[in-house]
Parts: C-alpha cells; structure tokens; sequence
C-alpha cells in the first residue's frame, strides 16, 4: 500500500510546525490520518538521560523500542548518517495511514507546499522546484502557481484534502 509524501517546505523560522499544529487536527477530524516524518539539524534524544531506555542505547544497543499502553517508539543509531526519507517512510504503518506528511526535505523529490513570509532571511526563488504544488504565503508573489494564504490553516487543510482526491 502507497501512502500519498507531501512535504511542507519552508525557510527556518518561517512557521512549519505551527502550522502543522494546526493542520493535523483539522484533517483529522475530516478523517484523514497523517504520519508526520520532521527534519530536524539540531541534536536530538526522544529519551530522557537517566532512563532505562537512555541508559541502555547509550550502553550500545544500536535499536531501542520503547513500548507503553499508550504508545510505543524505535530509537535507531545512525552515526553520522541521515537516513534517506523513502527509508524513514518505509518505517511508517502505512495500514493505519492516509497521508505521511514531512516538515523538512526541502531538497527531496515529493510534492511540496511551499511556506513564505516576508521578512524570513532566504529566497523563494530557492524553494520552487517542479515538485512545489503551492505556496502558502503572506504577500503577493508574481508565481505561477497556487496560492494559499499561511495565515488561514484551515484553507491549507482543504487544499490538502483537495489535493488527495486527485491522486
């Protein structure tokens, strides 16, 4: 089974994760379930220092599951390595999935809303590529493409059901 990529593409600092807050819900409450695969350059631990779980992937365990009744996560070692985001997507419950939708991978070839405001540091110009569906702005651009407004998520949200239709 095949579940729809779209990647929310913008500059840092431009508002991709509160948008997404605001996106996720309202698509699921029109009962499409999303996967969210995020980017991200900082350093990063999803367990806390001190825990078992931290204790023994730091021992060398190179995959670590965590499992409670309310949700379960796999840590895995990649020194050095960013795994590719078909092998991230390959990892994702399709059976339980309508949509996986990935903040970052700006570079990858998957369809993309691209985020703009003005006043973020960096071009538009070098996030459109053939694979952008739409922009999501704050000011008139002269692009040949759709328009969405960044300020109103819930137009995103029914283009995006719009836009999963048409697949």
């Amino acid at each position: 089974m095949t579940v729809p990529l779209l990647a929310i593409s913008a500059w840092s600092g431009t508002g991709k994760t509160t948008l997404l807050e605001q996106v996720i819900p309202q698509l699921k409450a029109q009962g499409i379930r999303s996967g969210l695969i995020k980017h991200t350059h900082h350093q990063m631990d999803i367990d806390s220092p001190g825990k078992d779980s931290y204790l023994l992937r730091k021992a060398g365990a190179d995959q670590v599951i965590v499992a409670s009744n309310k949700r379960w996560a796999l840590m895995v070692e990649t020194p050095n390595q960013t795994p590719s985001l078909a092998e991230l997507a390959f990892r994702m419950d399709c059976s339980v999935l309508d949509l996986i939708l990935i903040e970052g991978f700006k570079n990858e070839p998957v369809p993309k809303i691209v985020l703009w405001r003005r006043d973020i540091p960096g071009q538009i110009e070098d996030l459109i590529d053939e694979h952008v569906i739409a922009v999501a702005t704050d000011e008139d651009l002269k692009i040949d493409l759709p328009y969405l407004d960044i300020n109103q998520p819930q137009q995103i949200t029914d283009f995006i059901i719009q836009w999963l239709k048409s697949l």
